[in-house]
């Protein structure tokens, strides 16, 4: 997609109507972001969606943010990526300010605590969700799953900080690539199914 105006307005007003349709953070918006980006307007592939969720989440910053930028920049260099960045931080930053002030009359609310359970609730589905859709691209074979068990396992029973982690598997993944290959093994580095 070229840097056009009218490809400058797409990558607004897809953005624009991501941010209001989620509760819950950044997490939450990546399987809207990804239905929008992939399945309806065609612009990228699930497997790149899907690495720029994960660089997304490796880099300081709100998920959402980060994602729509990168997506932005794919899209339509600079110029895209502030305009996805606008984009899904104008709705955010309005219901935010609103939300903030009406908070302020309606907190001792039974019905909005009610509420706030059941968005909370819906939130982890739509987070598990993205996971599962990130994870089909993202473990392939043995080893891959191996990584993400133990570093599942890491982050619970250590409670090691993100960061670490993260620095942790990029050294085990180019560790990995190197050892089968020395071993004589063809690395693969996505699925073959694609």
């Amino acid at each position: 997609m070229k840097s056009s105006w009218k490809s400058l307005g797409q990558i607004f007003l897809a953005f624009l109507k991501i941010a209001p349709a989620t509760f819950g953070g950044g997490y939450a918006m990546i399987p809207l972001m990804e239905k929008e980006v992939v399945d309806k307007r065609k612009w990228m592939e699930t497997k790149e969606i899907s690495e720029i969720f994960a660089i997304a989440q490796s880099v300081p910053g709100a998920i959402a943010i980060n994602s729509a930028t990168f997506i932005g920049y794919r899209l339509a260099g600079v110029l895209g990526a502030v305009t996805a960045m606008v984009g899904i931080m104008v709705p955010t930053f309005l219901i935010v300010v609103a939300l903030s002030i009406l908070f302020i009359f309606v907190n001792d609310n039974p019905y909005v605590e009610a509420a706030f359970t059941g968005i909370r609730a819906a939130v982890v589905a739509m987070i598990l969700y993205a996971a599962y859709k990130i994870g089909l691209t993202a473990i392939y074979d043995k080893t891959t799953l191996m990584i993400m068990i133990v570093t599942t396992l890491v982050l619970y029973l250590l409670q090691v900080h993100p960061v670490i982690v993260i620095l942790g598997g990029i050294v085990v993944g180019i560790a990995a690539v190197k050892v089968q290959r020395w071993l004589g093994y063809a690395t693969r580095l996505d699925r073959e199914d694609k």
